[in-house]
């Protein structure tokens, strides 16, 4: 037989033989099945237009020889509203994905939702199909999204958000000079990261105990409820007057509300806030400098340098406010709440401002560190004018002198609160608090209801703080 013949015989029996050689290395059984980490990706509200965060599964091969995925598919194709980076590939489909015995892959998903001009929220869903060996597996994937107001990098005139749809605020926004923002009872406004809203002009909000307006973050899954700076907050600047605030709730930004700015000769901010609430801000929950607040039955709770932090001289006035800090994140080294009469830029620049006064009546400062309340003076800075009326507050009583009668007056030291909650943020006071009663009946009667409306005025004595126990003691 001539050579040639020979090769064409052998040819046929080495394709037989790879060809066993490869059924014997992938599993080929007709019942396979690959195991997940989960059988469905749940996304929480998404923002129409704004892309969700990135969400993942594992798909693993539980037998002891290398499986063969025929195919890895978004059932909805390219007009899904779902995005796939299978093992770091981009794309809607993959085919004959070798997974090794034992081994495991990651399936990324990302959604956009459509704007669907509709106020209520939508729900987006597909599927992620798994075929091995002819059998079909898929993961479900479910989005709930949001149509929102955009407001994107604008600069705002007179105008008044209104409570049908949330607004979301991307690349910041301004509220322009002698420009009025109203924003009415039960608004949500979320902001994008860093996004901030500055003002010039006034702003006026206007919630309600029943309808609250809401400032927050737009990411709205479970893992980001309590993560502090995903956004940057609202900053007053020189200039804009009259800005009125009525039952607000700020979360998780850098600051909540900062007021006043440095090189201006413009009129300082004024700020008349009320019965709002104030949590986990990455630097402060009040921020002022040189500026003029009013603030009553508030709380500015688990901020991470500071609740509130008064620089540079101003006038503020605290009344029935409580202000815990209980951080988690790092060590907090800083009182929560700083009090001075300057502001040192960097080294480069030194600003003093004469403090005409800062008073608090009724309130409540605590925390977690030894000491919270702290001052820092410049003699040159002028007149620095602080007084404490009927406050429980904490301090190292060998750091701050609370004898003098010129700033404290019927304070309370290092006695703890009696919070119900301090973890779940509940710092209504509890049957046996010892904040009960012990306010100024002068200052009670000036703020005669508490944050959630309750009358300060049927019993013994005003409690401290913002809220006030009504069982009977």
């Amino acid at each position: 037989m001539k050579w040639w013949i020979k090769q064409i015989w052998i040819i046929p029996g080495v394709v037989i033989l790879l060809f066993s050689c490869e059924k014997e290395r992938f599993f080929t059984g007709d019942s396979v099945s690959l195991t997940f980490s989960c059988d469905t990706v749940m996304f929480d509200t998404v923002f129409t237009t704004i892309g969700s965060t990135t969400k993942y599964f594992l798909v693993k091969n539980p037998y002891s020889k290398d499986l063969k995925i025929s195919e890895i598919y978004l059932a909805g194709g390219e007009n899904s509203n779902f995005r796939l980076n299978i093992d770091g590939l981009k794309a809607l489909q993959l085919e004959n994905i070798e997974l090794p015995a034992g081994d495991s892959l990651y399936v990324f998903v990302e959604v956009t939702v459509d704007p669907q001009n509709q106020n209520s929220p939508m729900v987006v869903k597909d599927s992620v199909v798994f075929i091995t060996n002819g059998n079909f597996q898929d993961i479900d994937l479910v989005a709930w999204g949001q149509d929102v107001h955009l407001i994107s990098g604008e600069i705002v005139q007179t105008q008044t958000w209104i409570n049908d749809k949330p607004y979301l605020v991307y690349n910041s926004m301004l509220i322009d000079s002698m420009q009025k923002l109203t924003v009415d009872p039960g608004v949500r406004v979320h902001f994008h990261r860093n996004s901030t809203m500055y003002i010039m002009g006034s702003l006026e909000i206007h919630g309600t105990l029943e309808e609250p307006v809401v400032f927050q973050g737009d990411r709205l899954e479970s893992e980001y409820a309590e993560i502090p700076g995903q956004w940057g907050g609202i900053y007053f600047l020189n200039g804009s007057v009259g800005n009125i605030i009525e039952y607000l709730e700020i979360r998780n930004g850098t600051t909540g509300l900062h007021l006043g700015n440095l090189y201006s000769e413009k009129e300082p901010p004024d700020l008349t806030i009320s019965n709002s609430i104030i949590t986990q801000m990455n630097f402060a929950g009040i921020s002022a400098i040189n500026a003029k607040i009013d603030a009553s039955n508030c709380i500015i709770a688990d901020c991470g340098f500071y609740g509130i932090v008064l620089t540079t001289g101003g006038e503020y006035e605290f009344n029935h406010c409580t202000v815990s800090n209980n951080w988690k994140y790092f060590n907090r080294v800083t009182p929560t709440v700083l009090i001075t009469n300057y502001y040192n830029l960097n080294d480069t620049a030194l600003f003093t401002g004469e403090l005409e006064k800062a008073t608090f009546g009724n309130c409540i400062v605590y925390g977690d560190i030894e000491t919270e309340i702290g001052f820092d003076i410049i003699k040159s800075g002028g007149s620095f004018q602080y007084y404490f009326d009927h406050c429980l507050i904490k301090v190292n009583t060998s750091e701050v002198d609370v004898s003098d009668p010129m700033r404290y007056n019927n304070v309370f030291i290092n006695n703890a609160p009696g919070f119900i909650a301090v973890d779940s943020m509940n710092f209504q006071l509890d049957s046996c608090a010892f904040a009960l009663d012990k306010g100024s009946q002068e200052i009670g009667i000036r703020f005669p209801n508490d944050i959630l409306g309750n009358s300060r005025t049927n019993d013994p004595g005003p409690d401290i703080g913002a809220y006030e126990r009504l069982d009977d003691r």
